[in-house]
């Protein structure tokens, strides 16, 4: 009689199996894939902020730091509801940085409707100027991209992949690196 019940229970199980299989591929909140590759680019504007006795050093006493205007490209790698990727920045630095560029890994995971939150990690090359030096080093951040829905746009923009991004990094823990602008997701 035992077996007779555990083979109904096995046949009961083949159709929904079957059923699993014919399902919609999984996605993100925002209607984005939960697997594949999801390219960006993005423009963002901060301030740079360096200690006295960073590598860029001192004229005066004075630190070294200036607005930024910075460009970034990368990819994303969704995985469920995590997701890493990479990302290249080229900023235009005023006052006391002429340019900086960077390149970083992300982690971080989705949050919301059609955010995500992040840490990342990479290097950074600056170019200082009127005397002040140049350094290249390691950066580190933390972040955050704020979607459409999230901040109740959802029925203006849909699923264009536009986010807000406010992110705080450091370079070698001598500097900040406030940052925020606008996100564009393919």
């Amino acid at each position: 009689m035992n077996k007779f019940f555990l083979a109904a229970a096995l046949a009961a199980m083949i159709p929904a199996t079957a059923i699993a299989q014919d399902e919609a591929p999984a996605s993100a909140p925002d209607g984005t894939p939960a697997f594949g590759i999801e390219p960006y680019v993005g423009v963002l504007g901060g301030y740079h902020s360096f200690d006295r006795t960073s590598e860029m050093g001192s004229i005066g006493g004075d630190r070294p730091g200036g607005a930024l205007l910075s460009g970034v490209a990368g990819v994303n790698i969704p995985l469920g509801p995590v997701f890493v990727g990479a990302e290249g920045n080229a900023t235009k630095g005023f006052s006391d940085i002429d340019w900086e560029y960077g390149v970083r890994g992300r982690v971080g995971a989705r949050a919301g409707d059609s955010g995500m939150v992040f840490a990342s990690a990479g290097y950074q090359w600056v170019n200082g100027k009127r005397g002040y030096g140049n350094e290249k080093d390691w950066i580190y951040g933390v972040g955050a991209e704020i979607g459409p829905k999230d901040i109740g746009l959802g029925g203006i923009t849909g699923n264009s992949g536009v986010r807000l991004r406010l992110q705080m990094e450091t370079y070698d823990f001598d500097s900040l690196r406030p940052m925020g602008g606008v996100i564009f997701h393919f």
